[in-house]
């Protein structure tokens, strides 16, 4: 009996919980639970409460106005509400089962069967709202490059087999690990993407690198085409003089581009136009160039872990800290909250549809609460 007791106490040393891994990875990954004390899991939990509430009160709030509002019913305003709806569906079916996992240390709680769902859903839903925000580049590009046919061509058929095209490509990604090509590292404690090297490649090229670069070289052009504007705009307006022999010059000369054109209503009708292309211009590139920043910010570093870390780690596990991943992945999420702010910033029409809808609510609740208390004072007097 002493014997067996020994044998006994050493063997359990060797499945102590301390020694097992994060996620039930073998235990060269290196990688251990996190460990938060309770007032640390209430500040995490609240921090990504507030950001999950965040991205899905902004994002709804913007497929309604677009839906409801007559004005933004149109075929341009198609990729925003695609956009908002893959950043909703991430904050709806993504980002809760991510925070519960975090919260609790890691450990995947929510079965084998559900966890090939789960990543099928993050994968599907991110790509699309990446995929999105580089078909909008293409969009805002053409929209400058080609003012008076592109907007012709871009009816509501049009944009809606662009957005069936985006998920459908979206959702390409997420079939090879469901077909046998990668599978999904699955067991009782540990959900995570499939670590194969060619589907890897695959995946973060489609879903990150070529958009990038396509996102980059939309926001070169544009901002090209608007410093060729710019130009234009400079060479095209007289100069202002301080003395009158100058000014004598300016207005003769001025005089004499007036006489080339038919008559002076074509000439102002054509700098109109060609000051309203110039404000588009400065504005797709402002735009553009804000979202592309903070999708860069936002996604870039959490890829380039994933490309690299079946390279370094293999195909079995992930010997990257946890902390690390988790970080970065949330940053990866926060840009599903910045891109409806992005949106309504830069959108004037959203921003009046929005200050409506706010303003008339207040004043609704303000009548109902005035008409009440005046029913109030009648029925006490």
């Amino acid at each position: 009996m002493l014997e067996l007791r020994l044998m006994k106490n050493q063997a359990e040393p060797t499945t102590s919980p301390s020694s097992s891994s994060f996620m039930g990875n073998k235990s060269s990954c290196g990688e251990q639970l996190l460990r938060y004390g309770n007032t640390e899991k209430v500040l995490i939990g609240g921090l990504l409460i507030i950001l999950t509430v965040s991205t899905i009160c902004g994002n709804l709030f913007l497929v309604l106005s677009v839906c409801l509002v007559k004005k933004l019913k149109q075929p341009s305003n198609y990729l925003i509400v695609s956009l908002a709806v893959a950043d909703l569906a991430v904050a709806v079916v993504v980002m809760p089962f991510v925070s519960i996992t975090d919260l609790i240390g890691g450990h995947w709680i929510f079965g084998q069967l559900f966890c090939n769902v789960f990543i099928a859903m993050d994968v599907m839903c991110c790509t699309a709202s990446i995929l999105t925000l580089c078909v909008i580049s293409i969009d805002r590009y053409l929209g400058i490059s080609r003012p008076l046919t592109y907007p012709v061509r871009r009816s509501g058929k049009c944009m809606a087999k662009i957005v069936l095209i985006v998920w459908l490509l979206s959702a390409s990604i997420t079939l090879p690990p469901l077909f046998g090509w990668a599978q999904n590292i699955n067991d009782d404690n540990v959900c995570l993407i499939s670590q194969d090297l060619g589907y890897t490649v695959y995946s973060t090229a489609v879903a990150f690198y070529i958009p990038m670069c396509v996102m980059l070289i939309m926001y070169y052009r544009i901002y090209r085409a608007v410093k060729i504007s710019v130009a234009k705009h400079a060479i095209a307006f007289p100069p202002r003089a301080d003395d009158g022999v100058s000014y004598v010059s300016a207005v003769l000369k001025l005089q004499r581009e007036v006489k080339e054109h038919a008559s002076v209503t074509r000439l102002l009708r054509n700098e109109r136009r060609n000051m309203s292309v110039f404000k588009r211009e400065q504005k797709a590139a402002t735009t553009l160039g804000v979202m592309v920043g903070a999708f860069s910010v936002c996604w870039l570093p959490f890829f380039l872990l994933s490309t690299v870390r079946p390279f370094v780690c293999g195909v079995r596990c992930s010997c990257v800290p946890l902390w690390v991943e988790r970080t970065l992945l949330w940053l990866g999420y926060a840009n599903s909250l910045i891109n409806p702010f992005i949106n309504t910033f830069f959108n004037r029409d959203l921003r009046t549809a929005y200050q409506n809808v706010i303003y008339r609510n207040f004043n609704n609740k303000f009548s109902a609460s005035s008409m009440q208390e005046a029913l109030k004072l009648q029925n006490q007097t």
